[in-house]
């Protein structure tokens, strides 16, 4: 009987028609064995991810439940403190989602402690990411990109915690109507077209619900998406190591090892998140009762990431001028409407900056250690350092009252540690790790430290080294030699200036300063001159250091009872 070919599965046949008209077949086996390598520090990025994909599951949740209107209502529910007042029906519903749906306080506070927890991981991340060099070529739109989530994420933040429409969250709503205020000659028309009239109106929650459910996240997503699809088209950087080269990944493969890592690791900041909402209250609408614009919370503060351009606005001076009949609210515009966006386009500038200055165009996927990199880390350290004095000034009050002081005086302090801060932590920083250099070259000539203090025949003393580990050293060798950026040739062989000679020269004078006082890793001949030198030392005092079979230890011409001597004795 002659053989029937078998008919083909529902599912494979569909799988094949996919596979033969869009590819996917051979991409997911590729990817699906990529290599991704394995480091805590990458756990940074996602705890970021992974806090966006609880944001995405609490947040629908809430959307059940919400009713984003401003619309006025005698609140009745089960809070019998605020039972009776008026209040608009974002703040009942709020209210109702914290005491009478199961689970919904949970949810709130899950929601609102993963935003943070978003924000913050995405501002370790991105320091991990500077600090390491992992921005350089060729993944400074991945930087770009980073630095736009960032911008994005607090915005989002801003918009969902405006929604409760509670008297601490419309204080912060009647700021940001005063920030759109006062951009000269638009301001008004600004605040107009987005509260629908004059503030309050009764638009901004629905439409500050419409950006945060729809806009924001969508964008994010799609920011997200290419930022992961950027990261397996570059491949993952890693950290040096024997083996590992700008050529290849060394690490686990995406199935089944990666995969399981990952998800295990969901569950962690799933669980980590869900035990920080049910235990640790956050946003208590119920304290602060609803909005009324004739009240101000006393000591009322935004969420942590809007704090530092708040406490610019705490210190800067009231300065205001008037231009052409125009007032111009300098107090208002500069810290505000001026100062973040700057840092923002400095941040995002920040791989293009390096690049320029050290006219390196090479492809870079080892990473450096940030002691390797002084001018580098001393910048981030410095910009860390404005954001941090700027974010304590935002608790200017707070810290008034709890520490007894005068608020006076602390303003005048922020005022000038705001400038001198960031200049001190740079050169604190540089001079840092040019010392850490230091002690790496000293360690790959001479050994390291053993803490055994050796006694010479002629009474001097020294410390006994031993050479590092091959690994370690390896580590400590595997960066490249630096040299400052030079000009071409003036003039060509026409005699002709080359275009940017001045600008050439600045730049020559930055890529100079940059790589000033480096230490550079020691050159072969100084290595193996070094280790010559070990070996001759080492067998010197492997005579001195003999042991009698008594116990006693001879140092040439004495005898010590017990222990080696040490430093400490």
């Amino acid at each position: 009987m002659a053989a029937t070919p078998k008919k083909p599965a529902k599912v494979g046949a569909v799988a094949n028609w996919a596979d033969e008209r869009l590819g996917l077949g051979g991409a997911m086996k590729k990817n699906l064995r990529k290599v991704f390598p394995d480091h805590w520090s990458f756990m940074l990025g996602e705890i970021a991810l992974w806090s966006f994909v609880v944001l995405l599951l609490t947040g629908v949740f809430l959307t059940l439940w919400f009713d984003p209107s401003m619309a006025e209502i005698e609140y009745q529910g089960s809070f019998d403190p605020l039972r009776g007042v008026e209040m608009s029906r974002s703040m009942a519903s709020t209210l109702n989602i914290s005491f009478d749906v199961r689970g919904g306080l949970l949810m709130r506070q899950m929601h609102h402690w993963a935003a943070s927890i978003f924000i913050a991981s995405m501002m370790i991340h991105m320091m991990r990411v500077y600090f390491t060099g992992a921005f350089r070529k060729p993944r400074e739109l991945n930087w770009v990109i980073g630095c736009l989530l960032l911008l994005l994420g607090t915005l989002e933040g801003f918009t969902g915690y405006s929604l409760p429409d509670d008297l601490l969250s419309g204080t912060g709503v009647r700021a940001a109507d005063g920030f759109l205020k006062a951009t000269p000659v638009v301001g008004s028309y600004m605040s107009f077209f987005l509260f629908g009239g004059e503030f309050p109106g009764d638009s901004i929650i629905p439409r500050l619900y419409t950006i945060h459910i729809l806009l924001i996240p969508g964008l994010l997503l799609g920011l997200i998406a290419a930022h992961m699809l950027l990261l397996v088209y570059h491949k993952h950087t890693q950290w040096p190591g024997p083996g590992r080269t700008e050529e290849n990944v060394v690490g686990f493969p995406m199935l089944p090892v990666y995969a399981a890592k990952a998800g295990g690791f969901f569950f962690i900041v799933f669980g980590a998140t869900a035990v920080m909402g049910g235990l640790l209250t956050i946003n208590p609408v119920w304290k602060f009762g609803p909005y009324d614009p004739t009240k101000v919370t006393a000591g009322s503060q935004p969420d942590w990431y809007m704090g530092w351009p708040d406490g610019l606005l705490r210190i800067i001076p009231g300065w205001e001028s008037t231009i052409f009949g125009e007032p111009i609210s300098w107090n208002i515009m500069i810290p505000i409407l001026i100062v973040p966006p700057l840092m923002l386009v400095i941040l995002m500038l920040l791989p293009f900056i390096e690049a320029w200055i050290t006219g390196d165009k090479r492809e870079h996927h080892l990473l450096e250690r940030p002691r390797n990199a002084p001018t580098r880390t001393a910048v981030m350290v410095s910009l860390m350092t404005f954001y941090g004095l700027a974010w304590a000034a935002g608790g200017n009050d707070l810290i008034a009252i709890r520490l007894d002081l005068s608020i006076n005086q602390i303003t005048y302090f922020m005022r000038v540690a705001i400038f001198l801060g960031p200049a001190l932590a740079f050169y604190i920083t540089r001079r840092w790790c040019i010392s850490l250099q230091r002690h790496d070259e000293n360690k790959l000539l001479h050994g390291y430290e053993t803490g055994v203090i050796m006694r010479s025949p002629e009474g001097g003393y020294s410390e006994r080294h031993l050479p590092i580990s091959e690994n370690a050293a390896y580590t400590l060798t595997a960066r490249d030699r630096e040299q400052a950026w030079t000009p071409s040739q003036k003039v060509d062989e026409n005699g002709v200036a080359a275009p940017g000679g001045r600008l050439d020269g600045i730049r020559s004078k930055l890529s100079t300063l940059m790589y000033a006082d480096n230490v550079q890793k020691p050159t072969a001949a100084e290595l193996e001159e070094a280790h010559h030198h070990a070996e001759h030392e080492h067998a010197l005092t492997a005579a001195l250091d003999g042991h009698s079979a008594d116990g006693h230890q001879f140092d040439g011409h004495h005898a010590v009872e017990g222990e080696n001597l040490r430093g400490d004795h």
